[in-house]
């Protein structure tokens, strides 16, 4: 069976999984991981990706991020490329490092984010990389640390990922903390990898089997984690962007343009819109924005959620409100 498009369109919040090539090692010692750590958040910046969760194994990495404006295939070719090239340089070695294809899964935020961000992070503990969560607070190698305020990494969302769990980053990280405790017990999840809804229904066969009997059965595609209608927004939403003529420098100017004049006029700061605040107007300035990207650019969801620091669903929640008050 060919391989399927990544879906993909600015603003998509994917669990990211790589692999060494046949299993292999990717670090060899704490030189190779710093060196792997900073190409990530030199890059997250440089192409305006956030990095919510993430966590550098031995032979594999995890990472929750929403992509940036150029999308995700060119921030990973470029994570990839340029790490391998300074890895087999270090250790005199030639080849491939990582597996061909890295495993991308389009996840519904709203549903899966805090999950998703306690099971990266729970990776180097159900290792056994380190043994007790006491321990992991303080790992240099995975993003739980820079959350709970240990290691620093500027370039990582922390302050988006606290709002998840309080009001405050310091409530947020005691919040996430007790999170983080309740799913030690865990173990494996499967069901955070993708395609959960194909496993529900018993796999592809089983979907296939249902469907030629003519039973309704949800839209479902193993590229993707959520319910069928998050399913079938971003299956209309990637073909949409992948066919979208505007060039990106003048759709990125004339996003940015509406942001900046927006909030210009309300008196906000475009930093307070964008890290997801709910403080005083902001809400409201922020609905006002998305009615403009979306009425007058046509910006995907997906993209508008990342520019206004909300997830996918709740520009359309926004946008349901705003219709049905002016009808």
């Amino acid at each position: 069976m060919p391989r399927q498009a990544r879906l993909d369109a600015p603003g998509t919040l994917h669990h990211v999984v790589i692999r060494g090539i046949e299993r292999g090692r990717i670090v060899e010692d704490d030189q190779d991981r710093r060196s792997f750590v900073s190409r990530l958040g030199n890059l997250a910046q440089e192409t305006e990706t956030s990095i919510y969760a993430w966590s550098l194994m031995t032979n594999h990495a995890h990472m929750l991020l929403r992509s940036g404006p150029s999308g995700l295939p060119k921030f990973m070719r470029r994570l990839l490329t340029g790490y391998s090239v300074t890895y087999n340089l270090r250790h005199h070695r030639s080849g491939h490092l990582f597996q061909n294809r890295y495993r991308s899964v389009v996840c519904d935020g709203d549903v899966y984010f805090a999950e998703l961000v306690r099971y990266i992070h729970l990776n180097p503990l159900r290792a056994g990389l380190v043994g007790t969560l006491s321990e992991l607070d303080s790992y240099p190698w995975s993003g739980h640390a820079v959350l709970m305020g240990r290691v620093k990494h500027g370039w990582q969302g922390r302050e988006y990922v606290s709002l998840w769990f309080g009001k405050g980053v310091g409530e947020g990280r005691r919040a996430y903390r007790r999170y983080m405790e309740e799913g030690v017990a865990q173990g494996s999840r499967p069901d955070l990898v993708g395609g959960g809804l194909v496993r529900s229904y018993g796999g592809w066969s089983a979907v296939l089997s249902l469907r030629r009997k003519g039973e309704e059965v949800e839209t479902t595609d193993a590229r993707v984690l959520g319910k069928g209608d998050f399913v079938e927004r971003v299956l209309r939403e990637g073909a949409r962007w992948s066919l979208h003529p505007m060039r990106q420098k003048e759709w990125r100017r004339r996003i940015s343009k509406i942001i900046e004049e927006t909030c210009s006029e309300r008196g906000v700061k475009v930093e307070e819109v964008r890290m997801g605040s709910r403080r005083g107007q902001i809400p409201g300035v922020r609905a006002e924005i998305v009615g403009e990207l979306v009425r007058e650019l046509g910006v995907p969801l997906a993209e508008v959620a990342r520019v206004v620091g909300v997830s996918t669903s709740a520009v359309s929640k926004i946008l349901m409100r705003r219709y049905s008050n002016s009808t």
